[in-house]
């Protein structure tokens, strides 16, 4: 039994077929569309306009020839049987001829006329008052019309000078429509090259950044759609390289922040292990302790140091927010974990109730920082004071004041920093990012951070998040006036 061989691995099994056309070249396409419809419009514009000449021509050649045949048959020198020489003269210089058909089938005229048939015979007769016919030997356009009695004048006239004139017409046409059609193609070509030419760089700076990861962005003419797309493209190539910077001073400030640590525990595993060979020289029992209680502090500080950079890592990438939550419900949830982490502190609690929209779990860490900052800073003993009270224009504050020895003025703009810390603090355990963890979540939920004095004498940091109280938002409409506007997220403040 034979099977149909499975597609390469490379090749999407959905992949749809692309038709014959679909393979042509944009711009090829749109000069093959262009000149399409221009000769299709040119076409058709031809034909109507050949065929209201033509017919237009012979039309004018009937009643030309009609008149001419009256006029003849009314007068004095064609109404005698024998047809006098002048008149038959004048009409062959005008490219007329002229004869007389009598009723019993006699003619008399020139030699080259066009032979008379039954209908001539019938105008004679009496039988019907003109006829009219096109004689195809001689390519001519006969007309009859009575004269006299038993007689009929016969004036025919060639079609070849008409047919002449149909002919340059028809060539008229065909040239100048296939110039058009040309011209159609090329300013096609022009118009597609011109218009696709933002698509071209576009183009090439997505093969360029795929090929040597450059960023740079592109330039911009105009304020068509295209250039609102590249402007567009720009845009995503700033957020592409902003991001990148960020993961590359991330990378950089981890690995500076990770060197310490891994060589000071490095040097006492390999004192431990040293010591542990035969003839190397014996530990004592209290270096020993110290040693390994240095190298469960160190990895201590390593695991902190992991799990902050994990979080910094997650709040780097944008994410939706839409659960509504409750802040006071967050900052009690934080509290409680801050009080099992630092049981010689004592936390003021001041809070009142504020609704959003935001990551709990995000919002949490954020307050947990805060409270986890202000209880390094403080002594033994020592309130920490936490307060969140509603501020102006739908926002409101949470405050954290220590009773440390507070920010000093060189070190207040760098406190929110990735790995910043003050030369007070290097001493103390902590990674430097627990407060730029707080300000991001702040600013992806639409608020802020700051830090300044506390009037406690400590640090105060400041936390500004959006939403309303519960209730504003039925009060306003029994009043007549919009609420507060809620927005995502809460943010989170600073560190020493």
């Amino acid at each position: 039994m034979n099977l149909p061989a499975p597609p390469p691995p490379d090749a999407p099994a959905d992949r749809p077929k692309e038709s014959r056309f679909q393979r042509v070249p944009l711009r090829n396409r749109v000069t093959w569309l262009a000149a399409i419809c221009v000769a299709g419009a040119v076409a058709l514009v031809s034909v109507a306009a050949f065929l209201t000449v033509n017919d237009s021509l012979y039309q004018q050649v009937d009643d030309d020839l009609t008149d001419r045949a009256v006029d003849a048959a009314q007068g004095p020198l064609v109404q005698t049987p024998d047809l006098q020489q002048v008149p038959v003269a004048f009409y062959a210089a005008a490219n007329f001829k002229i004869s007389v058909v009598s009723a019993d089938g006699s003619e008399i005229g020139p030699i080259d006329r066009p032979p008379s048939s039954y209908l001539e015979l019938s105008v004679a007769k009496g039988e019907v008052p003109r006829s009219l016919r096109t004689d195809q030997r001689t390519n001519s356009r006969v007309v009859a019309v009575p004269t006299g009695e038993d007689a009929a004048l016969v004036m025919s006239t060639s079609l070849r000078p008409t047919q002449q004139t149909l002919a340059q017409l028809s060539v008229v046409l065909v040239v100048m429509g296939g110039a058009g059609i040309l011209l159609a193609a090329a300013a096609g070509t022009a118009v597609a090259r011109a218009g696709l030419r933002p698509v071209q760089r576009l183009t090439a700076a997505t093969e360029r950044v795929a090929r040597t990861g450059d960023l740079r962005p592109i330039p911009v003419s105009g304020d068509d759609e295209l250039a609102r797309l590249t402007t567009s493209f720009n845009g995503m190539l700033s957020a592409l390289a902003e991001s990148q910077e960020r993961q590359r001073r991330l990378v950089a400030d981890a690995g500076h922040e990770l060197r310490t640590p891994l060589t000071s525990l490095r040097t006492n595993l390999e004192l431990l292990m040293a010591s542990a060979r035969p003839d190397a020289p014996t530990l004592s029992d209290e270096d020993r302790a110290e040693m390994f209680a240095d190298v469960q502090g160190q990895v201590n500080e390593l695991s902190a140091l992991v799990g902050d950079l994990v979080e910094l890592a997650r709040e780097d990438t944008p994410q939706a927010v839409h659960e509504p939550l409750e802040l006071v419900d967050v900052v009690e949830r934080a509290l409680s974990r801050a009080q099992r982490r630092s049981p010689r502190i004592t936390f003021d609690v001041r809070v009142r109730s504020w609704e959003m929209l935001g990551d709990a779990t995000a919002l949490e860490r954020a307050v947990l920082n805060l409270l986890d900052n202000a209880a390094k800073w403080s002594p033994d003993s020592a309130t920490v004071r936490v307060d969140l009270h509603p501020d102006q224009d739908g926002f409101a504050v949470l405050e954290v004041a220590d009773a440390g020895p507070g920010i000093s003025q060189a070190d207040l703009p760098y406190v929110f920093e990735r790995f910043y810390r003050s030369s007070d603090a290097r001493t103390l355990p902590g990674s430097g990012l627990g407060l730029s963890i707080v300000k991001q979540v702040a600013e992806r939920h639409g608020g802020t951070v700051w830090a300044g004095p506390a009037p406690e004498g400590g640090a105060l940091l400041h936390m500004s998040l959006p939403g309303q109280q519960p209730g504003a938002a039925a009060e306003d409409e029994q009043d007549g006036t919009a609420g507060p506007s809620e927005q995502d997220e809460d943010a989170e403040t600073e560190q020493q």
